[in-house]
């Protein structure tokens, strides 16, 4: 089960703040290689202390690399000029909700964090994800800041929780009905 969230609260602008963000689908090396900086980063800020710290610790920017290069499809960048400042994946739930989408993973640099990055790649995500009348996705229970980003956004607890024995941690189910 992935697990994803906002990352860790701002710690600097430096510079973003006049950024232009330009969300499109994730195609060149370099953003792959973009996108696995800051799925690595943003989980290196994010979830110590909340998941098991030696699976945090063995989880490098090469292991994000070669996943982001195994998975390719259905994934959107935020980009500021070159810069792959975050990063949506998203498609079909499958069998743990029959006839929903799924938003896989949401995270943006920290420094962009505050400036709509992560709403604009949710709301890119949420058109892909048009043809279902239910999006899903799980979060780490602990994440308060992620969870209100996605209350924030019509996203509702369901109910449904895992215990991933992989991460040591609870990952909880929103539902976005529309």
């Amino acid at each position: 089960m992935p697990f994803f969230g906002v990352p860790a609260p701002r710690q600097e602008r430096g510079g973003a703040a006049n950024v232009r963000i330009v969300i499109k689908d994730m195609e060149t090396d370099e953003e792959v290689r973009g996108k696995a900086y800051v799925h690595w980063r943003s989980w290196q800020e994010t979830y110590p202390g909340m998941m098991d710290g030696a699976y945090l610790a063995a989880r490098t920017l090469e292991k994000c690399e070669e996943k982001a290069f195994r998975w390719r499809d259905g994934i959107l960048v935020a980009k500021d000029g070159e810069r792959v400042a975050g990063f949506v994946g998203f498609g079909a739930a499958g069998d743990s909700l029959p006839d929903a989408g799924e938003v896989f993973a949401l995270y943006v640099l920290p420094e962009y964090c505050g400036q709509g990055v992560g709403g604009a790649l949710m709301d890119a995500a949420l058109e892909r994800l048009r043809q279902y009348r239910r999006v899903c996705l799980w979060v780490l229970k602990e994440t308060a800041r992620a969870i209100r980003f996605y209350e924030k956004r019509g996203f509702r607890r369901d109910g449904a929780e895992k215990y991933s024995e992989t991460v040591g941690a609870v990952g909880i189910r929103m539902v976005l009905q529309r």
